[in-house]
């Protein structure tokens, strides 16, 4: 995985959402703070700062949580 911000993983995620049908939404209100809740069809996970990069361990929690697999992002 290489590095990438928060926001980079968001825009990956809608089109990866995208090109398999599935809905993907991020609500900035439904977390504290800097945090938010991304939604991928009935998955969620919490996203921190999206100007700050995603540590590893962070990223694949959040893809475990979502049920994808890292190769799965365009």
């Amino acid at each position: 995985m290489q590095m990438m911000k928060g926001s980079e993983f968001l825009r990956k995620l809608r089109r990866f959402a995208r090109l398999h049908g599935m809905n993907c939404r991020f609500i900035p209100e439904r977390g504290k703070g800097s945090h938010g809740t991304i939604y991928l069809g009935d998955r969620r996970t919490v996203i921190r700062n999206l100007k700050d990069e995603l540590k590893p361990g962070t990223f694949h929690a959040m893809m475990k949580q979502l049920g994808i697999e890292d190769s799965d992002l365009p």
